[in-house]
């Protein structure tokens, strides 16, 4: 079985982020794993799961309106990928709340997202 290059990932993760932008869950979801494990940055903690991560999207979008832009791709040593974005985030009536240059730390297994994890800029 042929696995994903860095090139299908990047193509697959800028893909992805659009959907997240465009608020389309379950284009969204689509591309990550089953058992997916996703941070909850607004309220802590881990989500397990498509329908935990759809309930977490759905109530932060309720009042927060984030929009978050890919603007380097690398691979770690480990094989994970370390994608810089450019995270907006915006209350419902459009006070700006953050900008600022993040990291999203993705594992992959079976060309699917299993895990993403948030990490600060240097």
């Amino acid at each position: 079985m042929k696995h994903a290059t860095l090139y299908d990932i990047e193509t697959i993760l800028k893909r992805t982020y659009k959907h997240f932008n465009d608020r389309d869950i379950d284009a969204t979801l689509a591309v990550m794993h089953p058992d997916v494990d996703w941070p909850n940055g607004m309220e802590g903690g881990i989500e397990h799961g498509h329908e935990a991560v759809r309930n977490y999207w759905t109530r932060q979008w309720k009042i927060l309106d984030p929009h978050v832009e890919p603007i380097h791709f690398d691979e770690e040593a480990d094989g994970r990928i370390n994608v810089t974005v450019h995270q907006v985030v915006h209350d419902v009536e459009g006070k700006l709340l953050i900008d600022q240059i993040i990291h999203h730390v993705y594992t992959f297994e079976d060309d699917l997202v299993k895990s993403m994890e948030i990490k600060k800029a240097d």
